[in-house]
């Protein structure tokens, strides 16, 4: 995960988004969701969508790429290996190699997260149910994340993202259940208050009675 200062986070309160790492980083991290991994996590594979650009619209989503992701992210090349049909089933690629372009994180980078502490899920999740930026809330960006990566339909749903949105759901429940309780609380007030003006004025008027 990086920090997100624009797209779903501001500077004061960053957000949080994915990133691609290198294997080689990867495995200096301590990954509480180790043991949920699938094979080809474990070998370093990592599941997307590449998308063909035409040579005429080229520059122009390059730079448009650039300016959205280079403020978190560089820019990599590697090889894609496409499957379709029954090949994905069994996670075959179905011809030779395209080279892609790919944004990754680097540990060098000031959006990276570097402190161990705030990488922690729960930590990550809190960060994410209160970010909010440019291209909307941090959470819809997470749920959006869950549905693309179940969407490639090849079983290669990611732990750690069906692991934060648990998470962040779990605040937002208990964040609901608190403002139902606080509303409750305010509706009490507001009953009490009425009800003590209410004898407040009844007994003015039975003062004027016995006067």
């Amino acid at each position: 995960m990086g920090d997100s200062t624009d797209h779903r986070g501001t500077p004061e309160k960053p957000g949080r988004v994915v990133t691609v790492i290198e294997q080689s980083f990867w495995e200096t991290l301590d990954d509480p969701l180790a043991h949920l991994e699938s094979e080809s996590a474990s070998t370093g594979k990592v599941w997307g969508a590449a998308y063909h650009i035409p040579a005429s619209h080229a520059e122009e989503v390059h730079d448009y790429l650039d300016e959205r992701e280079i403020d978190g992210y560089s820019a990599h090349y590697t090889p894609f290996h496409a499957v379709s049909g029954n090949k994905a089933a069994n996670h075959n690629p179905s011809s030779s190699p395209t080279i892609c372009m790919v944004y990754i994180g680097q540990p060098t980078n000031p959006q990276f997260l570097r402190d161990p502490a705030r990488r922690e899920p729960q930590d990550v999740a809190a960060v994410i149910n209160a970010g909010h930026g440019l291209s909307g809330k941090n959470t819809e960006y997470l749920y959006l994340l869950e549905k693309a990566l179940a969407g490639l339909g090849l079983g290669t749903a990611d732990v750690h993202v069906a692991d934060l949105v648990k998470r962040v759901k779990a605040i937002e429940a208990a964040g609901l259940a608190d403002e139902e309780e606080k509303e409750a609380e305010r509706d009490v007030k507001r009953y009490l208050n009425t009800a003590a003006r209410r004898v407040g004025h009844e007994g003015e008027e039975d003062r004027g009675k016995i006067e």
